[in-house]
C-alpha cells in the first residue's frame, strides 16, 4: 500500500481578511509547517496543492500543485491524483487543520478497505481530509467537468465510507477559520507546551 498526502491550501481566507492561511504565525511557525508535521510521518511522499506564486511556499521543500480547473477543494483533489503516479491512494487534509490524528491515515485506509473514506468526528463529517484512491481520477475529472464542485456530492455517489474518529481538546478536526480560532489555537499550543 502506497499513499501519497496533499494539503489543500487553495482557499481565499476571506474569513481571515484575506490572508493567505499557510503563511499565518501559529505558535511561531507558519501554519501550514505544524500541518506538515502531522501528516509527513503518515505518508510516502507530500504536496500541496495552491494556485498563485509557488515561491511563498518554496520553504517547505514540497510540490506545489496548481489547480487545472479551480473548482474548490475537488480540483486540488484531482491535481494531486494525477501527481501521485505509483501510489494507491492520495489522502488530503486542509492547511488550516494543526490537531489532526496522528493516526489519520492508517484509519482512513481500514475504514475503507482502501476504497474512498472521509472522517467523521464529533457527529459531523470531515469531508476534506479523506482518503481517494488513484481509480476514481477518471470520474473525479468528469464530475469537475461536469460542474460539480461540492466534496460531499461527490463522495456520495463514490460510495464513500465514514471513518470514526474520536474528538479531543483540542478537536483534531478544527478548522481555524478566523483570527478568534486561530487565537484559541495559539492558547492550546501554549497551554500544552
Amino acid at each position: 500500500m502506497r499513499i501519497f498526502g496533499v494539503i489543500l491550501a487553495g482557499g481565499a481566507g476571506r474569513r481571515m481578511g484575506g490572508a493567505d492561511k499557510a503563511l499565518l504565525p501559529l505558535a511561531g511557525r507558519p501554519l501550514v509547517a505544524h500541518v506538515i508535521d502531522r501528516l509527513e510521518p503518515q505518508v510516502e511522499h507530500l504536496a500541496i496543492s495552491a494556485n498563485g506564486d509557488p515561491a511563498r511556499l518554496a520553504f517547505t521543500g514540497l510540490p506545489m500543485l496548481p489547480d487545472a480547473v479551480s473548482q474548490g477543494p475537488l480540483s486540488g483533489v484531482l491535481a494531486a491524483l494525477d501527481w501521485a503516479e505509483g501510489a494507491d491512494a492520495v489522502v488530503s487534509v486542509p492547511v488550516d487543520t494543526p490537531f489532526l490524528p496522528g493516526d489519520l491515515v492508517p484509519q482512513l485506509w481500514l475504514a475503507g478497505g482502501g476504497g474512498l473514506a472521509v472522517a467523521a468526528c464529533g457527529g459531523r463529517l470531515q469531508p476534506v481530509c479523506a482518503l481517494w484512491p488513484r481509480a476514481l481520477r477518471g470520474p473525479l475529472r468528469a464530475y469537475i467537468a461536469g460542474g460539480g464542485a461540492r466534496v460531499m456530492g461527490f463522495c456520495a455517489g463514490a460510495g464513500a465510507v465514514e471513518a470514526p474518529f474520536p474528538g479531543g481538546d483540542p478537536d483534531p478536526f478544527q478548522n481555524l477559520n478566523s483570527p478568534e480560532d486561530l487565537a484559541a489555537a495559539e492558547r492550546t499550543i501554549r497551554c500544552a507546551g
